[in-house]
């Protein structure tokens, strides 16, 4: 190994005990985080009935609410790539501790749609500084790292079906204020981080930034081609999170609590498939992961519209497992191409996912006015086939030890 690579892998690994208890904040809060956002979509059944709201209107508000976090969070991310902001994650907090108080008060659509505006912006906030941090504190196991961070967003967003079930709908909607507690816990802790994002974690990055980013036209190809699949993957979990509960009430005539619970066994299935995908991706290459978790999938997701209730919740186990296991890989990858653009990369690809969670939550819901709900499944089924594209995808790792020898 060369002298320059020996430093940075001495810089990378330096405090590793302290890096480990930061790790392991920043998953606990992106838990916490998430859990809280998916408190929006787990209300819709709730919310369609209290308001009269129709598939339009519900995919509006899932708009709203993902928009609003892709059209911010790459800004944020470019500009933290720039001049620090240690104490914005606690920040991004606050904004989400505000549109929790706003949905549980909300009475009218249009406030509905404020506060999922503020929760939007809460994790505008929160994801690339986040996804940062984690990187900061991976000692050099980078894949390894964005699972840990991911997985705790991962579980978070499995709880709010849970708590959908068990909480606001036998409480009714201002339960959802209840939750501000949970967003006060996290402001603590993010504060905490941001102490140490301030003392260590900033030499940190400088120090992981001196690595050479890979040729241009590798790069262009690269996020073009990474681009397509987050397209490919959030398209189609609109289609799950949206309206799944809505497809299995309409399908085979279960009750709102035993859909929510169904929701909740793919969302584990997707949480466990984000903490397996980053360490599978530095042993093997992120390449690898992503290209057979985008691809992989195609065969559960073209037999799903075509089976029995019992089937349907089985099939969702592999889909969330396997679909999942890519967006911790392709986040690494994207910032080994880009060294020093750390929070550019989260922000885009984040946001990126957001805004096509959000662009298909309004399309498909749409859709499913005119043609229901059971069509919608089986056009989104055929998505995973753009994971052709990543063929295409230039070997980083190659790259990498080519310029470290």
């Amino acid at each position: 190994m060369s002298q320059p690579a020996s430093a940075l892998s001495s810089a990378a690994t330096r405090g590793g005990e302290t890096a480990v208890g930061v790790l392991a904040a920043i998953s606990f809060c992106h838990m916490l985080n998430d859990m809280m956002q998916s408190l929006l979509p787990a209300m819709y059944p709730m919310l369609k009935s209290s308001y009269a709201l129709s598939f339009s209107q519900i995919g509006l508000l899932t708009f709203t609410f993902q928009f609003t976090a892709s059209l911010l969070q790459p800004l944020i991310g470019a500009y933290a790539d720039r001049r620090a902001r240690p104490y914005s994650l606690a920040t991004g907090m606050g904004f989400t501790l505000c549109g929790l108080l706003l949905l549980a008060y909300a009475g009218s659509y249009a406030l509905l749609l404020c506060g999922a505006a503020l929760i939007g912006t809460g994790s505008s906030v929160f994801h690339p500084e986040s996804s940062r941090v984690a990187r900061m504190a991976s000692g050099g196991r980078h894949g390894m790292a964005q699972s840990v961070f991911q997985v705790g967003g991962n579980f978070g967003s499995a709880s709010g079906p849970l708590l959908a079930a068990f909480i606001v709908l036998p409480h009714g909607q201002t339960s959802v204020a209840w939750f501000s507690l949970v967003a006060l816990l996290g402001m603590f802790v993010l504060v905490n981080v941001g102490h140490w994002y301030k003392t260590h974690g900033i030499s940190r990055q400088r120090a992981a930034s001196a690595r050479p980013a890979a040729p241009r036209r590798h790069v262009v190809i690269a996020i073009s081609v990474l681009l397509a699949l987050i397209f490919s993957k959030y398209f189609y979990l609109a289609s799950i999170t949206s309206y799944y509960t809505f497809y299995l009430i309409d399908h085979f005539h279960v009750s709102v609590r035993n859909a929510q619970l169904l929701l909740f066994v793919f969302l584990g299935s997707a949480a466990l498939g984000g903490f397996i995908g980053g360490p599978l991706g530095d042993k093997l290459g992120a390449k690898y992961i992503i290209w057979a978790s985008i691809l992989g999938v195609l065969p559960f997701t073209l037999i799903l519209p075509h089976v029995n209730l019992l089937w349907t919740a089985l099939l969702t186990v592999p889909i969330g497992l396997i679909l999942s296991s890519a967006f911790p890989a392709i986040v690494v990858y994207a910032q080994d191409l880009l060294p020093g653009r750390t929070g550019t990369v989260a922000g885009l690809f984040f946001g990126l996912a957001f805004g096509m969670g959000s662009v298909g939550a309004a399309v498909l819901g749409a859709l499913a006015d005119h043609v229901g709900i059971t069509l919608v499944y089986q056009i989104c089924a055929f998505l995973p086939l753009i994971g052709l594209l990543a063929a295409l995808l230039p070997d980083v790792h190659k790259y990498q030890s080519a310029a470290a020898g």
